[in-house]
C-alpha cells in the first residue's frame, strides 16, 4: 500500500512530490474504479451463501467478466 507525501508543516511539497502524489492518485482512481465494478455483482459485499470451495472460482469468474468489460469499451 503507498500513500501520498503529507505536506510539511509551514511549508509547501516540492514538484517531484506533487507530482509522485498525482501519479499515485491516477493508479488509485483506476484500482478503486475496478473495485466498484466488482461489487455490481455484490459478491464481495455481500454474504457469500454458496459453499466455500466455489467462492474462488466465481471471484475469479467475476474478475474475468470485469476484465472483458474493459477491453471492450
Amino acid at each position: 500500500m503507498r500513500t501520498p507525501q503529507k505536506k510539511p508543516r509551514n511549508k509547501e511539497l516540492t514538484k517531484d512530490a506533487q507530482l509522485q502524489n498525482k501519479e499515485l492518485g491516477c493508479q488509485r482512481i483506476f484500482v478503486e474504479h475496478l473495485i466498484r465494478l466488482l461489487k455490481i455483482f455484490r459478491v464481495a459485499q455481500e454474504r457469500f451463501r454458496l459453499s466455500p470451495d466455489k467462492y474462488d472460482r466465481i471471484i475469479m469468474t467475476i474478475g474475468g467478466l470485469v476484465r472483458f468489460r474493459l477491453l471492450v469499451l
